[in-house]
């Protein structure tokens, strides 16, 4: 049986503790943090108890590059604190993108070197993917692969609605990447113009990607131990915590 994580900026629009006691009660075993979970070292003791109350294991964060590049001292404290075992680098802002092939190997070469001292303590480093690193540059080169070219020990937390979104193939995308894939965001898209109020977001399985066969090429190809149920801008968290989870047991 698959244990579930559930990404917390999924709920960033309600309570903490709220959140943590919702997925909890339906039966997730993980969850992924992000920085106003544990940004505070003063709060992790109740934020420990906290997952400790609801069965729940902080598995996987996202922490942004600028603590792990600056303060990689205080990333390993909140792993160990909190028993995370997976640290993703999430994003970059649009004004801090590369635009050429150069700048995004530029860019790998930093976040491997960012990333030494997370895989030094034994623990799995990586990059979060959006959209835009699925577009091809001019050159016809992916910045997803220039990213990756920076070092070995750059793993990926493969985003798939956001590969989609960046309008590359998701099974393709999956076999590609195949055992640097150590984690994986489920989530799904509406049909066009439906759910606009949600960012065109949808709850797992209830979209127009084909998760059964995405899950059987990620269970064949890759490497992946974490499996986040996020989605952006639920209207109702409950209803999406409940539905996603629901959905993926049966993938």
């Amino acid at each position: 049986m698959t244990d579930f994580s559930y990404q917390l900026y999924s709920s960033r629009n309600w309570g903490n503790d709220e959140t943590l006691d919702m997925i909890g009660a339906l039966g997730y075993a993980q969850c992924e943090g992000y920085g106003a979970f544990y940004n505070e070292l003063d709060q992790l003791d109740a934020l420990k108890a906290r997952l400790a109350k609801n069965g729940l294991q902080m598995k996987s964060g996202h922490f942004a590059l600028d603590m792990v590049e600056n303060d990689p001292a205080r990333v390993l404290q909140i792993c160990k604190e909190l028993n995370i075992e997976h640290v993703y680098v999430p994003y970059l802002m649009p004004d801090e993108r590369p635009t050429d092939a150069d700048g995004w190997r530029a860019f790998g070469v930093r976040l491997a070197k960012a990333g030494e001292p997370i895989k030094a303590a034994g623990l799995v480093f990586g990059w979060h993917n959006h959209d835009f690193e699925f577009v091809a540059l001019p050159t016809g080169e992916l910045p997803e692969d220039l990213i990756l070219e920076g070092g070995d020990h750059i793993n990926i937390e493969l985003d798939i609605a956001w590969v989609v979104r960046g309008g590359a193939d998701p099974i393709a995308a999956v076999k590609k990447y195949g055992k640097r894939i150590t984690a994986v965001h489920v989530k799904d898209l509406a049909p066009a113009g439906e759910k606009e109020d949600e960012g065109g977001w949808a709850d797992a399985g209830t979209g127009t990607m084909d998760w059964p066969a995405i899950w059987a090429a990620i269970q064949e190809f890759t490497a992946a131990d974490v499996f986040v149920m996020e989605h952006d801008n639920p209207s109702d968290h409950a209803r999406f915590a409940k539905t996603a989870i629901t959905n993926a047991a049966a993938f």
